[in-house]
């Protein structure tokens, strides 16, 4: 049995130039925020506590809780909102098309009956206001001209919604059925956020030039303003109120949050800005934020979220975040609880059991990463380029990286992991052997390589061909003996590893076929491997020798016990939306795994 212990999460799907508008949940504490295919629940309080719904066919743009806090409504660029169950295993309730481009913001009425969703039409309608049950509609919304880019229900009686979008304009709308009532020009750029305040009294708009206005929610007549006086100085993405309606939370591009006391008649004065852990770039600006109970939360452009406490707003914040794109390898640094992950465009993140997220290696040579292998000491990693970059470990952040240029596009990559500065790197037709930063072979093999890896004393190497075969070579100083030529796979070799104790190998094929092989006699130990439905991307041993996992694109992972039949397997089905991409144990009965959704999750393997 394999049981799933530990979560590691995404961060939100960000866009330079736009506003995230995140939601939570008062009751559960929780917030949900959307990453390619998947809207994540992230529980405040238990970091470790994820739960992810990934139904939806194209990327999800944005998902609110209902006020009851049962259900939960998302959309996606299709123009398709779903509306699921937060528990049992996320029931789909209705599926509806709402625009005919995509939905940007969405919110529920405050009795939960109802649903208006803003965004791209395409030409058509920019808004629409639905029965959460039925689709019907409640209104027409007349009144844009361009893309609304956020929408709110007024939560009290009369109800009332309101929208704004890139036509500098917001639109107020009287109901049901909703029709358009007046416009207001306050803005003279792109308006990002609307938001009624939770005593439906006011609501106030967020925008591109740098003010909040604020309105009388009843009327929509303008009632005053945010004071420019220490204000933002670049556009404001998002805003949110205090549960008590005296406060907004504002964040804006010049990578500050500010917290606003408003007063009766309308008007907003800084209380406080809050100061944002971290370097000061581009990654920083902060494009999005919610105020839940006592938790201030901001997102930033490099997806990293930050809480703030309301009660203490000098207190530090506690930061966390994760792999924005696919997790393409893992490495578990041994000895140390510690699980390192690389994303192709670039980021490495540290995990440590039992805590989760513990910072993102940061890197000078901060380029894509296609091949990633890591030491005690040293990162190893290759990209698209013909280079091959080793950069020092030094606790929880990186030296300065140097790289050596091998000619060619690196396919595969192994490390010794006795004698680390020998690596060994697969390319179209041969490999290269390096010594540190020094080429010491390039041989081209005659034959189209797959893949490759090197035994940890550095003695021997298995390079795979697409043509399925497998090639054992002895290495004597710089060069290879070939010592033979393996056939079973019917597919190209997509990856092999030795055993820790270095008796047996593994191998899988694009072919989804994985073979187990005594290293000594050459003969198979455990066939039959052909579970999987479609490639095999990764494959990993237990540090006892006696488990063998494999990930495949088919989502799954499967764990085969040496001593037994392959038929006597563990699979854990959909392991990872889109694929699994890396796989290592951590402990005899631990296994993590990595994949297109930009999770990591920790399994608790547990005797059958």
């Amino acid at each position: 049995m394999a049981q799933l212990s530990e979560t590691y999460g995404c961060a939100p799907s960000t866009e330079r130039g736009r506003g995230i508008l995140i939601s939570g949940d008062v009751k559960s504490n929780s917030i949900v925020y959307c990453n390619g295919r998947s809207v994540i629940i992230h529980y405040l309080d238990r970091p470790l506590e994820i739960s992810v719904y990934g139904e939806h066919a194209y990327q999800v743009t944005v998902a609110r809780f209902s006020p009851n806090g049962e259900w939960i409504a998302s959309a996606d660029v299709s123009g398709i909102v779903r509306i699921w169950g937060k528990n049992n295993e996320h029931v789909l309730k209705n599926e509806f098309k709402v625009l005919s481009g995509r939905i940007d913001d969405l919110q529920w009425s405050p009795d939960s009956q109802r649903i208006v969703a803003s965004g791209d039409g395409k030409g058509k309608s920019f808004v629409r206001a639905f029965m959460w049950d039925s689709g019907s509609n409640v209104g027409e919304f007349d009144g844009h001209s361009r893309r609304v880019l956020s929408c709110a229900f007024k939560p009290t009686r009369p109800f009332r919604i309101v929208t704004c979008g890139e036509d500098f304009m917001v639109n107020f709308y009287e109901g049901p059925p909703f029709k358009f009532k007046h416009s207001l020009r306050e803005h003279s750029n792109f308006v990002n956020c609307v938001r009624f305040s939770p005593d439906g009294s006011k609501f106030i708009s967020v925008s591109s030039d740098k003010k909040g206005i604020l309105y009388d929610a009843k009327s929509g007549e303008k009632m005053g303003e945010l004071s420019p006086e220490d204000g933002h100085k670049g556009s404001i993405y998002a805003v949110s109120w205090s549960p008590d309606s005296k406060q907004v939370l504002t964040v804006s591009a010049d990578k500050s949050a500010k917290v606003w006391e408003i007063s009766e008649d309308g008007n907003g004065k800084v209380k406080k800005t809050l100061s944002i852990p971290g370097a000061g770039g581009v990654e920083d600006m902060l494009v999005g934020c919610l105020w839940q109970n006592d938790h201030l939360v901001t997102v930033s452009l490099g997806g990293t979220i930050s809480l703030f406490s309301a009660s203490d707003l000098d207190k530090s914040p506690y930061s966390f975040s994760g792999h924005l794109k696919s997790v393409s390898s893992l490495s578990v640094l041994p000895g140390q609880n510690v699980v390192l992950s690389s994303s192709y465009d670039g980021v490495i993140v540290r995990w440590i059991q039992g805590v989760g997220y513990s910072g993102k290696l940061e890197r000078k040579e901060n380029g894509q990463i296609k091949c990633f292998s890591a030491t005690e000491g040293e990162i190893v990693s290759s990209a698209f380029d013909n280079k091959v970059w080793r950069t020092p470990l030094l606790g929880d952040q990186c030296g300065d990286a140097e790289a050596v240029d091998i000619g060619s596009q690196p396919k595969d990559l192994s490390i010794a992991q006795l004698c680390p500065e020998l690596a060994l790197i697969s390319t179209d037709s041969g490999v290269v052997m390096l010594r540190g930063l020094k080429v010491v072979s390039t041989i081209d093999l005659g034959f189209a390589v797959a893949a490759c890896t090197i035994a940890p004393d550095g003695s021997e190497a298995i390079v795979g061909g697409q043509d399925g075969k497998l090639h054992v070579y002895s290495i004597n100083g710089d060069t290879l003996t070939e010592e033979a030529t393996l056939e079973k796979h019917r597919g190209p070799i997509t990856v092999i590893r030795y055993s820790t104790d270095v008796s047996m190998f593994a191998s899988g094929d694009s072919n989804r076929e994985a073979v187990v092989w005594d290293r000594v006699s050459r003969e198979v130990k455990l066939k039959n491997m052909l579970y999987h439905s479609a490639r095999i991307n990764c494959l990993a041993w237990s540090p006892d020798n006696t488990m063998v996992a494999t990930g495949s694109l088919d989502t799954c992972v499967i764990i085969y016990d040496i001593s037994k039949p392959a038929s006597s397997r563990v699979t854990i089905k959909g392991a990872h939306l889109g694929g699994v991409y890396g796989l290592a144990f951590t402990d005899n009965c631990s296994i993590v795994s990595s994949g297109e959704d930009a999770f990591v999750r920790l399994w608790k393997l547990t005797p059958q």
